[in-house]
């Protein structure tokens, strides 16, 4: 059985995973890949998540939680990638779109310096 949205998927995983070794791989599983900070929170005992993406029933969500920590991250977003926002930190594909995949790239590449710059990710070497 084939995922319509496994094209996206795969497009969008290596955005995330190119930063694996600086921060810790939650899930790794067909369809769902989500990576998290070195940080555990006391309160809860789970590790506090950069975001990842996932095959949902009817698009792919890609989440992104220092934009959520810092909306300045936004500044300077494409209108067309914005309207892909669902709520705060969450962006919604359905379909493969090049220019908006690497504008995304970009703003992973920005969250995980800030995340590392906060001490929650390994500084790059």
């Amino acid at each position: 059985m084939s995922d319509p949205f496994l094209p996206v998927f795969d497009t969008i995983k290596p955005l995330f995973a190119r930063h694996a070794k600086k921060g810790v791989v939650i899930h790794d599983e067909p369809g769902k890949y989500y990576l998290g900070t070195h940080e555990v929170r006391a309160k809860d005992g789970y590790r506090m998540w950069l975001g990842g993406v996932e095959i949902k029933k009817s698009y792919v969500s890609v989440h992104l939680v220092p934009v959520y920590a810092d909306p300045s991250l936004l500044d300077g977003l494409t209108p067309a990638l914005k309207k892909r926002m669902q709520g705060k930190n969450c962006f919604g594909f359905k379909k493969l779109e090049p220019e908006l995949i690497a504008e995304l790239g970009a703003l992973i590449d920005t969250g995980v310096k800030a995340f590392e710059a906060a001490g929650k990710f390994k500084k790059a070497q």
